[in-house]
């Protein structure tokens, strides 16, 4: 036992946290002979799995783990995926941190779908896209080129933003029309992407402050300017096909893919290029960028793209694969640091990975929400919807790189399997999902074929299965779905393991607009039928009315 722990720490810990333990060993008479202090010492430096292993094989070891509230906090920060924030001054003692912590997570298991606030919201025409984004919710109408934003329930140290625009206030630039809306309430910031009716294919993003309307105090200036398209002749029709904004602390992401139509030489014909493009600035600092990446699509129609950022630093794209990129030195293209291959080619990507929460300095974290600690940006989940299915994937595999070739794809079957768990998603329109840490929501048929559906909430936390105190149902076994080939290839089977706990809900419902996981609420936009009973038992539907629901857990 004592070997086993030794040999743990020389490949754990710090040379000169090693030297110390040797030291303090040798001149005693064994291990557990060791003052309580050092062994606590000792098992701290561990990784929660390997002081939980340690403290079940020996009675020493596990009464000072039994023994310490602090060293039960850490196991429990570490199996939560959370951080302990410095600094915080003077709070709670540990044990009642400790008590607090368990008790939050154990809340997820009995959440309480009949028991609600309701929110008033605008009408919202069907269809489309709601956000919901550090305490806010908001929409944009790219019909009408209007955006609405409303607190939802605040709390006293929060930050208020309520503002409605008009298609004029919406972006001040005369004759411009509106593409996308990036919206930040964490960071005060709208970032419109608009394009002059006379130059459709010459975009601009518009920066200003949430609250006043003005230039943001910390932007570079009001404009960002986009680079130059790829090469091509004059005679060639450019058309933008799709975009989207996306922020993380101080960088905004632009994704574009446009179309290159190019006249044969017989002039008989038109061939077509399909090209995407995704430019990054650090707003704060610059209103260019040389950070820019552009690649050939050879599957458009097919499905889209799509892309995240996983942390300040790094992105993911998700196009024909998945690849890992550095943003850390603005002044050059983003640095390729690992290629992960999907199981089979993907189509209707798109990517979940809020980042609201751990974007922040974790001063403005300590100063807004006196929080004792964050989430673990390395230790994450990220849903990848694709090809009627759910990729729920472990962030570690994008952080763990020792050993890993830039040059040399990775493999499904050394990446996907273990790290990660594919449920079925037949219909994005029909089913929503939504991830917040290691926690995902998802709406499913209640019954098939049914017009009701219900929610599911799945907690993939190492410490999932003592949290949930007898709750839930815990999913270890691995699962595996057949799916049919694309060209008519033969048919994939994919089977994930990653484990998780399982908790359904009995409440039914006719449609969900959308739905959204927050620290310690469920928010469902939902769509309720209002009946007018006639001739006795017999309803008539006279029509449905959305309204935003608030769960408190």
């Amino acid at each position: 036992m004592t070997s086993h722990l030794y040999s743990m720490l020389k490949t754990r810990c710090t040379p000169r946290q090693v030297k110390r333990v040797d030291y303090e060993m040798k001149p005693k008479a064994g291990f557990l002979s060791l003052a309580e202090e050092l062994l606590f010492y000792i098992l701290s430096l561990l990784p929660c799995r390997d002081i939980l292993r340690c403290t079940s094989v020996c009675k020493a070891l596990r009464q000072t783990y039994i023994s310490s509230s602090r060293l039960q906090y850490i196991v429990e920060l570490n199996g939560q995926h959370l951080l302990p924030m410095p600094n915080t001054g003077d709070l709670a003692p540990v044990s009642q941190r400790l008590q607090l912590l368990r008790d939050r997570a154990h809340a997820w298991f009995k959440f309480d779908l009949y028991s609600f606030k309701t929110i008033s919201i605008p009408n919202i025409p069907y269809g489309h896209e709601t956000f919901f984004t550090d305490g806010h919710f908001y929409f944009w109408d790219n019909m009408e080129n209007s955006a609405t934003i409303i607190p939802v329930l605040p709390k006293p140290s929060q930050q208020i933003i309520k503002r409605k625009w008009s298609p004029e206030a919406l972006c001040v630039v005369p004759h411009s029309i509106n593409r996308n809306v990036f919206i930040d309430p964490g960071q005060n910031l709208i970032a419109v992407l608009y394009y002059v009716d006379d130059e459709p294919e010459t975009l601009y993003i518009d920066l200003r402050a949430l609250d006043s309307g003005g230039i943001h105090p910390r932007a570079a200036g009001r404009t960002l300017f986009l680079s130059d398209l790829l090469e091509n002749d004059d005679d060639d029709l450019v058309e933008t096909t799709g975009t989207s904004l996306k922020g993380c602390g101080r960088h905004i992401a632009l994704r574009r893919v446009y179309v290159i139509s190019v006249e044969d030489e017989d002039g008989e014909g038109i061939s077509r290029e399909y090209i995407l493009q995704l430019q990054i600035w650090d707003w704060q600092h610059s209103t260019t960028s040389c950070s820019v990446l552009s690649d050939v699509m050879r599957y458009p129609a097919v499905g889209s793209t799509d892309f995240c950022f996983l942390e300040n630093n790094r992105l993911l794209v998700v196009i024909e694969d998945l690849k890992l990129y550095s943003i850390e030195d603005m002044s050059q293209a983003p640095q390729l640091l690992a290629c992960f291959l999907p199981p089979l080619l993907l189509s209707n990507m798109q990517c979940l990975f809020p980042m609201d929460d751990i974007e922040h300095s974790a001063q403005l974290q300590m100063q807004a929400r006196k929080t004792m600690h964050t989430p673990d940006p390395t230790n994450q989940l990220l849903c990848l919807i694709a090809s009627d299915l759910v990729f729920v994937i472990s962030t570690r595999i994008f952080f763990d790189l020792d050993g890993v070739a830039v040059a040399t794809p990775i493999p499904w079957n050394q990446w996907g399997p273990s790290n990660t768990r594919v449920l079925e998603h037949p219909d994005p329109f029909r089913f929503k999902i939504h991830v917040r840490g290691n926690r995902v929501l998802q709406s499913f048929e209640a019954s098939a074929g049914s017009i009701q559906y219900k929610l599911r909430l799945m907690d993939f936390s190492p410490l999932a299965v003592m949290n949930r105190r007898g709750l839930g149902r815990v999913v270890k076994e691995p699962s595996t779905i057949d799916i049919a080939g694309s060209f008519g290839s033969s048919v994939v089977s994919l089977t994930t393991s990653l484990p998780y706990v399982e908790v359904v809900s009995d409440r039914r419902f006719h449609k969900l607009q959308n739905i959204w996981l927050e620290r310690d609420r469920i928010y469902l936009l939902n769509t309720v039928w209002e009946y007018t009973v006639i001739h006795g038992s017999v309803r008539d539907l006279t029509g449905l009315t959305r309204r935003l629901e608030a769960i408190d857990l």
